[in-house]
């Protein structure tokens, strides 16, 4: 078995840890819009467009997924633009992958959970369906702060808080410090994709 099925076999099989999932998620479907929503680990930094997690996902999921990434952005500029994307959109399920660079700059924390808790709600609200990533702290060991957790619980929505941790703290899966390389991309990909089949309560 290889290492990323490996992987992806623990995910299924791990209720309630990292890879764990709180809540269920509505079938997706050809005609289904994703939208994956958060800062440059979204956008792609790191490599290029076609190798953007959005793009390998679009591929894995089999419908159509937009990414809604912008690089350099904080959580309180995301709460911000969100509405607008929804409105444009009409996604059936959000991918929310933000909040680093709060961290990066140090900004506070209660203001980075507070901006995320209306992400999801608003997200919830407009009528899509919502998948947590959390992100770890730039500091080494990479981890990633309980507040996703706590969010993922409060609003029964799925959660991954491992997999970023996990791929910039393999040398092969990163461009820098802060960013995937076209591999870890990949990972990412992947890694949610198991997530959002095992919300649906499909196998792959």
């Amino acid at each position: 078995m290889t290492r990323a099925a490996l992987i992806a076999a623990c995910c299924l099989l791990a209720l309630g840890s990292g890879c764990g999932r709180h809540g269920k998620i509505r079938q997706l479907s050809k005609s289904s819009v994703v939208v994956a929503f958060g800062d440059s680990l979204t956008f792609g930094t790191g490599a290029d467009a076609a190798t953007s997690y959005p793009s390998v996902l679009a591929k894995l999921l089999q419908c159509r997924v937009v990414n809604a990434g912008v690089s350099g952005e904080v959580t309180s500029s995301g709460r911000q633009r969100l509405q607008s994307v929804l409105e444009k959109e009409k996604a059936d399920l959000v991918i929310l992958c933000h909040g680093g660079n709060d961290m990066v700059q140090k900004q506070d924390e209660g203001a980075t959970i507070r901006n995320l808790d209306a992400m999801i709600s608003l997200a919830k609200h407009s009528g899509a369906d919502v998948v947590l990533i959390g992100v770890p702290t730039p500091e080494y060991p990479l981890k990633v702060p309980g507040f996703y957790q706590e969010l993922a619980k409060k609003h029964g929505i799925p959660l991954d808080s491992d997999t970023v941790a996990e791929i910039l703290s393999t040398s092969a899966l990163r461009n820098d410090h802060m960013h995937p390389n076209a591999a870890g991309y990949k990972r990412m990909a992947e890694s949610i994709s198991v997530l959002i089949r095992n919300a649906q309560g499909t196998s792959n």
